[in-house]
């Protein structure tokens, strides 16, 4: 008596057939249709009617003794997302399920397995450490410890791995040029976890075992020591680095994918944008499915090589007539960035958020980026020493940021406004088509703060509309990321004419976290039963979720027809989508590589509300 185990996937089971665990026609041993072909057809029969009765490709375990088929036991067998998806389309294509059910199926997080690079799972891997799962898939490259570097060796054709204790957005050009980013700081929504979701890289966050030392140029991890130019791997799906080069399996998309998306499509209500600044990721964005940019983080343009001098200068400026210099050397860069992203989204929506970091992100750190400011500047080093001192702030987070700034220095935002007006324009007028502007203020807690931006704004775009004869349909709405703006929601909505919850900050300011740095206890939080889930990673329902709840509440009741969309990372995330239906909002908004998982997600909320009504 031999005990065998056998999976058919879908329809053609022969195809598939595997028992005791190898494929059959790889088996030295006689094939089961030579010795048994009356067992192997009763076999078929009765995995036909369990099949038909789970609805489901079963593992099955059974036994033949003195020619008779014993069935063992039944279940529903495991599978990777590409062959879930497979299963799914080939039983409502047989009839076994509906579409609904398929779509039920498939858990929206393993999508990731199919968007990007996955480790070989048959290679042996030496683990140096574990972080979190910031951002997925897998990648290997050299070790380097700054943007330029990575920046460097990329342009030689050299694969390498950004390794920082915590990135900034001066960071930016390193991340686009490496292949993935390791931080030993930082959450799941730490910057280089949203930017390098952003970019479809690879992330282990919040390494905490790992020692970096820049000058040293190392990375320390107990009894190992790794340096400038030694090769890790790194895997965004479990956290895990490891040493040296592990081969990876690079992402197809099937035929099933499209199919099962566009099942998806046709059942949901949200609409699904992207977080998107650079074409790159507004073509990612469109090629995964998106119908819109929800937020265009203008801070991010300001870091390339070619503008960070000019808003050093901005910066550095002693009076308004200095800052207006710089400001007009970036105006038509700013310029060319939107009328690009215009193109490419085709008339689709798409969010600007004005500028929101502090300006102190913008200042050199080291002694030799002093040194080419002051050369760039025309000013000695201590001046400039003195400039990055006087604008260290305790907390910038909740300090001199947002509208704050465009309160402060309204010549930031009016070069900001001009140069989203005048690439509507040109794009209008070089395309044929409509453009959908929608300028975002970001970080208001006062309606005051709005309505003088707003009129700004106003006024930009009808002096540029008038000059170019030519008028652009536009909005003007902010970010509801501060508990106080979510309270006075109705009174904001007389004048906003739309609302995106920044789930980021808003779940900072209700919890009092730190976002960056509440990794290193958040999972002893989780264990102890204090938070249910990383507040960061999930939306906080309770808390966070019931001042969203009163924000579309009354804003809506001020102005009806408000739109109303989320540009958090929430916006990925299933559990925060079936939330987001849940309350009315218009749309969610995540990273391009995100959008997937958004699309099949909101499809299942609603098919979730449909069952929980008993409508289906």
């Amino acid at each position: 008596m031999r005990k065998a185990r056998m999976s058919w996937p879908g329809s053609a089971p022969q195809q598939h057939l595997t028992i005791a665990g190898k494929e059959a026609n790889n088996s030295a041993l006689p094939a089961m249709e030579e010795v048994m072909p009356e067992v192997l057809t009763e076999l078929h029969k009765v995995r036909r009617t369990l099949e038909d009765h789970y609805r489901d490709m079963q593992d099955i375990e059974f036994t033949v003794q003195r020619g008779k088929l014993w069935m063992l036991q039944t279940r529903t067998g495991k599978r990777t997302a590409q062959a879930a998806l497979k299963i799914a389309v080939s039983l409502v294509e047989e009839g076994v399920i509906d579409r609904e059910e398929a779509i039920r199926r498939i858990e929206p997080g393993s999508l990731d397995q199919l968007l990007h690079p996955m480790l070989d799972p048959s290679a042996k891997t030496t683990v140096l450490a574990r972080g979190l799962p910031a951002s997925p898939g897998a990648a290997s490259g050299k070790v380097v410890f700054s943007a330029d570097e990575a920046e460097s060796f990329a342009a030689r054709g050299e694969a390498v791995i950004l390794v920082r204790i915590e990135t900034s957005p001066e960071d930016i050009h390193g991340m686009h040029a490496a292949r993935g980013v390791l931080t030993t700081r930082g959450g799941m929504t730490s910057h280089a976890a949203v930017v390098a979701r952003g970019m479809g890289r690879p992330c282990v966050a919040g390494a905490g075992d790992l020692r970096i030392d820049y000058e040293a140029r190392t990375m320390a991890a107990r009894a190992t020591l790794v340096k400038a130019g030694d090769i890790i791997t790194i895997d965004g799906s479990t956290g895990e680095v490891m040493v040296g080069e592990v081969p990876t399996i690079q992402p197809e998309l099937s035929g099933d994918f499209a199919t099962l998306m566009g099942w998806a499509d046709a059942i949901r209500r949200l609409k699904v944008r992207a977080n998107a600044e650079t074409p790159i990721d507004a073509r990612a964005a469109r090629r995964f499915g998106a119908e819109g940019i929800g937020l265009s983080r203008t801070e991010h343009m300001f870091f390339e090589a070619d503008r960070i001098g000019a808003m050093r200068r901005v910066i550095m400026a002693e009076d308004e007539a200095g800052r207006r210099a710089g400001l007009a050397d970036l105006l038509p860069i700013q310029r060319e960035d939107f009328a690009e992203i215009f193109r490419i989204m085709k008339g689709l929506p798409v969010t600007i958020r004005l500028l929101d970091p502090p300006l102190h992100e913008f200042l050199p750190k080291t002694e030799a980026e002093f040194g080419e400011m002051a050369r760039l500047t025309g000013k000695d080093v201590a001046t400039i020493r003195y400039r990055a001192l006087a604008l260290h702030e305790t907390n910038p987070m909740l300090g001199h940021r947002g509208c704050r700034l465009g309160i402060t220095y309204p010549e930031i935002y009016e070069m900001q406004a001009a140069a989203i007006f005048e690439a509507a324009v040109a794009v209008v007028k070089e395309m044929g088509e409509a453009v959908e502007p929608e300028i975002m203020v970001p970080l208001i807690a006062t309606k005051k703060e709005f309505d003088i931006l707003k009129a700004m704004i106003d006024r930009i775009g009808k002096e540029v509309m008038a000059r170019e004869g030519t008028v652009v349909p536009y909005l003007v709405g902010t970010m509801i990321e501060l508990p106080r703006a979510a309270l006075l929601a109705g009174e904001i909505a007389e004048t906003a004419e739309f609302f995106s919850f920044g789930t980021n900050d808003l779940t900072q300011t209700v919890f009092g976290l730190s976002r960056d740095d509440a990794a290193s206890f958040v999972g002893t939080y989780q264990r102890l039963g204090i938070f249910e889930h990383d507040p960061f990673v999930s939306l906080d329902v309770t808390g966070v979720g019931e001042l969203v709840r009163i924000a579309v509440e009354r804003g809506r009741a001020t102005r009806p027809g408000l739109k109303l969309g989320i540009c958090g990372e929430h916006g990925g995330d299933p559990a925060s989508i079936t939330f987001c239906q849940e309350v009315g909002l218009d749309y969610v908004s995540c990273s391009p590589y995100r959008v997937p998982i958004a699309r099949l997600a909101a499809a299942q909320a609603v098919l979730s509300g449909e069952q929980e009504s008993g409508t289906t």
